[in-house]
């Protein structure tokens, strides 16, 4: 039998058995310790020795369990007796090092149970392998801080706050929530902080209130998608009073066809501009109520200042009528509450267009969530293999020095013939500088979906 069988040189492999499912090797340390580990003295005499049983890769589709003859010694210096180190073994567990590194790797793309099984170990220890591998990446995967960073939410088990690089549509940081004080603890401790322009989110204070005492040179940018999606929330509203006064009949015919009330104008088709009409001419509030969405998805889109914008609102204010006020309220309390940070974007149109994106990627995780704790599913989103959206920068030009003689000073260059050309030299494509801007959110989803997270 090849004594390599397990690419470990410092085991000597004796035997072999193998059932359906397992790997079963017996093997010894081929070198015997020379020197004392506590004290360092090399005077050692034999003290028994045990059988350990340490777990391996899995070798052509089984699981493979190691047996260890294990040798114990005791020090003639310091009486102190102990086993004698195993090779390529892990310090924490009884495992190979190559095993608790695969595992890891795997954990952050696969589910636990499965590795569990494919490896004979306990789910459980799959968890804190990958608890100890992510704070491994944790210390060496920096993303780059982003100059145009979001703010947003994202709902895994619950509310988290998630941090993107707007300008590269990618997730830097998810956090456990959306306190302020949880902000204002992330926003502090980022490197290049001073360097952030602008930052983009939602209507929620704690987020304002923290970007404001730590970045006081960034503009704060309501995303207008937060604030649009408000008009089409204030027109579900008018929907929904309409049903007591319909036939259940009705009732049912109003809610399939809802999807048409949010609908931009310009992108309906013919067959949906019927149905439109239909239930506005048979519903005079709705019709109303479906052209103040419309106009107000018009101000952002037709405003290319603040005055414009400020004069569109007032417009459109005031066609609002009584009836429909209390539908629309929360749309223009929050309008003038936020008003200084929602004009921002009219002069610095700085919005998450990954919105959607990032809607798709909240339906992936929650499908895949089912069991994970939000450590999990962060690392899992931050650190998927292929979803890192990097760039690779040449450093700049470095002059050679001239090199100053006797005679005179010559350059380190060769002399054309022509001109004397000063030399310069480039680094080699190891020293190339790797930005990693984080988790690309669209390869993300494509990942989840594939199954690949």
């Amino acid at each position: 039998m090849p004594v390599n069988i397990l690419n470990l040189p410092a085991y000597a492999v004796a035997e072999l058995h193998e059932n359906d499912h397992d790997y079963h090797i017996k093997a010894s340390t081929r070198q015997h310790p020379v020197a004392c580990i506590h004290c360092g003295h090399e005077k050692l005499d034999g003290f028994g020795r045990r059988e350990q049983m340490i777990k391996d890769l899995p070798m052509h589709g089984k699981r493979v369990g190691l047996y260890v003859d294990t040798r114990r010694f005791r020090c003639k210096s310091c009486q102190v007796t102990f086993y004698e180190p195993l090779p390529s073994v892990n310090d924490k567990r009884l495992m190979t090092n190559r095993l608790v590194s695969w595992i890891g790797h795997q954990s952050v793309k696969r589910t636990f149970t499965s590795i569990a099984d494919e490896v004979g170990v306990t789910e459980g220890t799959v968890r804190l392998i990958f608890k100890d591998y992510v704070s491994e990446l944790e210390k060496t995967v920096r993303f780059e801080t982003p100059k145009w960073m979001g703010i947003d939410e994202i709902y895994l088990i619950k509310p988290r706050c998630v941090i993107s690089n707007i300008q590269n549509n990618t997730i830097v940081e998810l956090l456990p929530n959306r306190n302020k004080e949880t902000v204002i603890k992330y926003l502090r401790q980022l490197p290049g902080k001073d360097q952030i322009q602008y930052v983009a989110m939602d209507m929620w204070m704690p987020y304002r209130d923290a970007v404001t005492e730590v970045l006081p040179q960034a503009t704060i940018v309501i995303d207008k998608f937060h604030v649009v999606r408000m008009a089409n929330d204030a027109l579900e509203k008018v929907r929904k009073s309409l049903r007591e006064k319909l036939t259940p009949k009705q009732r049912r015919g109003l809610m399939h066809d809802h999807f048409v009330l949010l609908k931009r104008e310009r992108d309906l088709n013919d067959k949906e501009q019927v149905l439109l009409a239909h239930w506005t001419a048979k519903h005079p509030d709705l019709g109303v109520a479906y052209r103040l969405k419309e106009d107000f998805f018009g101000i952002y889109e037709k405003s290319s200042t603040v005055t414009e914008a400020l004069i569109r609102y007032e417009i459109w204010s005031k066609a609002i009528t009584p009836e429909l006020q209390d539908a629309f309220h929360d749309l223009n309390r929050a309008w003038t509450n936020w008003r200084p940070w929602i004009l921002n974007y009219f002069v610095h149109p700085v919005t998450n267009t990954y919105t959607e994106s990032l809607n798709s990627l909240i339906r992936a995780m929650n499908r895949l969530g089912r069991g994970y704790s939000f450590e999990a599913l962060r690392a899992k989103i931050l650190f998927a293999h292929g979803s890192h959206k990097r760039e690779y920068i040449r450093p700049k030009f470095i002059r050679r020095r001239a090199e100053v003689e006797d005679t005179g000073i010559r350059f380190s260059c060769a002399d054309d013939g022509d001109d004397l050309i000063d030399s310069v030299v480039t680094a080699s494509t190891e020293d190339l500088e790797i930005v990693n801007y984080g988790a690309d959110i669209d390869l993300l989803v494509q990942l989840i979906e594939a199954g690949e997270i």
